[in-house]
């Protein structure tokens, strides 16, 4: 079985990862690459960014957030450059503790989830290996066996930095099973694992009253008291505390603002010296990332609080925002559908009108003329509207700082995607499904005001009528597909008169072959259905001879699809054109021959290219047909 060959190949890779040796042999490697003794906070640097970075529009997206994180490049390019890309250069940022606030079902538990699968991952390829004094309950930096003293001509002969001191158990381990021989000391390669407690942590707070600082610190081992005689005895405690076991890696801390003030303390010394303090012994040394979470709420009743002004200057807050995008917001439904178990298909822009409900929900309104809250949202996903253009994004941004704190989850939204699909009793549902499903559950909502329920349904509404748009748009090009032929003939027809407009020349009627001024009223038909006024005519229609001409010195031929908003401006206008035809195609209950053969021809389109399946592809063409007819 093929399974049996992966798990055969599997144990193979794993012995691959077991690599064992001296101090000396790991000095050899650690001069020769310097990276392998990298901090904490430069591997996870370095992690992120060896999957890979684009710009787009001045944004940088990171690859490794790709595939979970949707609509968040702003936010995530501030987290790697001016936290992670500065501590990794050992910048005063890394004594910091990285919080990440937001609302609800915004994306913090996935993006550190995202950071622990990660370095499991990484610590398992050559360019992550990390190594560690074998044995060592904290999975030490093996370069930490150097003396102090040696430290600084080390530094200088080989550029190596060395922070952080031996733990009590290594140091006991070393004097008195090597003799202090520190070359002779065992180190041997480790991988993270969360499961497993190496490098990664994780601390949940629980009641008060029962937790332990010991979850965090680790505790004194009282049946091997007899044995060592002392609590002080190394051998006699358990460094099996979170802080413990996340040496190396990264430690998540679940709500820290709830939690007791004693634990808190803690990480003040961990986070500005890098050490904390456990049992009976000196500060031991931690190299690892702290990230906690939180919401707006609890955050501000924790900066308000005079006690808390030491750890507060201890943290570096990133706001995590909702997704501001519909494309992107349509993904986070998609990934989370995906992960369920259910045989019912979604109709094209179905998930498209939730996700256009849930950015409506946290826009906030712009005080600058001619801005409303749909034009915004199709600026913020990418679309130039009318009187605004992307260059106009940053600055709408700035106007409103905290947009996306509040605002519909998406968390929600799901929940009411699936009761859809499970109260469904068809094998498929559309946008009017969804969005009934919206509006039914904000009864569910008993924590909103009356005033914001009416807001969501207005929304609701506004998302409808955006569906309304996108369905005609829908129908209308698969039947554009029925009438390719007029719609190249208008298309061609439109080409001969600009040519002759812009050229000052006649055009000549392919029929009688007289000679005729250039069809103004045709080609304004056309420009209109896209907006240009008259004033812009004339640039347009220069714009295009540019097009086409650039198109014949490369030899390519400037058809149809050569010009996007050329070619929706020859759909629609043959659409207007053919708007009757439609409406009594689409609304007739009992179509003669040549309707039926038109609807089966749209239906066909719908499905083959559009991605509808029979059940939404009738129901769409139902839909428009009554839009049409009111």
């Amino acid at each position: 079985m093929k399974i049996l060959q992966r798990l055969e190949q599997y144990r193979q890779e794993e012995k691959k990862l077991a690599w064992e040796g001296t101090f000396k042999d790991y000095l050899e490697m650690v001069i020769a690459n310097p990276k392998i003794a990298r901090l904490s906070h430069a591997r996870i640097y370095d992690m992120i960014v060896s999957a890979g970075v684009e710009v787009v529009n001045g944004v940088k997206h990171y690859r490794f957030f790709a595939d979970e994180l949707f609509g968040l490049d702003r936010t995530l390019e501030r987290l790697v450059e001016e936290y992670f890309h500065a501590a990794a250069r050992r910048l005063d940022v890394r004594k910091r503790i990285l919080l990440l606030m937001g609302p609800v079902s915004g994306g913090k538990s996935t993006l550190v989830n995202l950071l622990k699968r990660g370095l499991e991952r990484y610590t398992r390829q050559d360019e992550g290996a990390v190594y560690a004094i074998k044995d060592c309950p904290m999975h030490e930096e093996p370069l930490h066996l150097i003396p102090h003293e040696l430290r600084q001509e080390f530094m200088e002969e080989y550029g190596i930095y060395i922070e952080g001191n031996l733990c009590p158990y290594c140091s006991l381990m070393v004097e008195e099973k090597y003799g202090g021989r520190i070359e002779e000391v065992p180190v041997k390669r480790i991988v993270f694992s969360e499961e497993k407690r190496i490098g990664i942590g994780t601390f949940s707070p629980s009641d008060p009253k029962s937790q332990d600082i010991a979850d965090l610190t680790g505790s004194i081992d009282f049946s091997t008291i007899a044995e060592y005689g002392s609590e002080s005895d190394p051998r006699a405690y358990r460094f099996d505390g979170e802080l413990n076991k996340a040496n190396r890696g990264l430690m998540e801390f679940q709500e820290m603002l709830k939690c007791d003030e004693k634990f808190l303390y803690n990480l003040l010394s961990l986070s500005q010296e890098g050490n904390f303090k456990a049992g009976r012994f000196a500060l031991i040394s931690a190299d690892e990332l702290i990230v906690a979470h939180t919401n707006e709420t609890e955050y501000r009743a924790f900066i308000s609080n005079p006690k808390n002004e030491a750890l507060r200057s201890r943290l570096w807050v990133l706001p995590i925002p909702y997704n501001l995008k519909v494309s992107e917001e349509v993904k986070i439904y998609e990934k989370l559908i995906r992960q369920a178990d259910i045989d019912v298909h979604i109709a094209p822009y179905a998930l498209w009108a939730a996700a256009v409900f849930s950015i409506l929900s946290r826009l906030k309104e712009s005080k600058k003329q001619g801005m409303d809250l749909i034009k915004k949202m199709k600026l913020y996903d990418g679309e130039d509207v009318e009187g605004f253009q992307q260059k106009d994004v940053a600055e709408l941004m700035s106007e409103a700082e905290d947009e996306g704190m509040s605002g519909v989850d998406p968390r929600y939204v799901v929940n009411r995607i699936a009761s859809a699909l499970i109260t469904s009793d068809t094998k498929c549902i559309n946008a009017l499904d969804i969005l009934r499903a919206l509006k039914e559950g904000l009864d569910q909502l008993p924590s909103i005001t009356k005033e914001e329920r009416e807001k969501l349904i207005n929304y609701i509404a506004l998302a409808r009528q955006e569906y309304d748009e996108i369905a005609k748009k829908e129908v209308q090009r698969a039947f554009i597909y029925s009438y390719e032929e007029s719609a190249r003939a208008l298309f061609n027809n439109y080409l001969d008169n600009v040519e002759a407009y812009v050229n000052r020349t006649k055009v000549k009627d392919p029929i009688t072959g007289e000679e005729l001024d250039p069809d103004e009223k045709l080609m304004r038909s056309i420009e209109e259905q896209i907006g240009v006024t008259e004033n812009a005519k004339k640039a347009f229609r220069e714009e295009i001879l540019i097009r086409l001409s650039s198109y014949a010195r490369k030899g390519k031929q400037f058809d149809y699809n050569s010009h996007e908003r050329l070619r929706e401006a020859i759909e629609k206008k043959l659409f207007a054109d053919m708007r009757d035809i439609v409406k009594i195609t689409t609304s007739t209950r009992n179509p003669d021959p040549e309707q039926l053969k038109r609807i089966n021809a749209v239906i066909d389109r719908l499905i083959s290219e559009h991605g509808y399946c029979s059940i939404c592809a009738n129901e769409l063409l139902k839909y428009v047909g009554s839009l049409l007819n009111r």
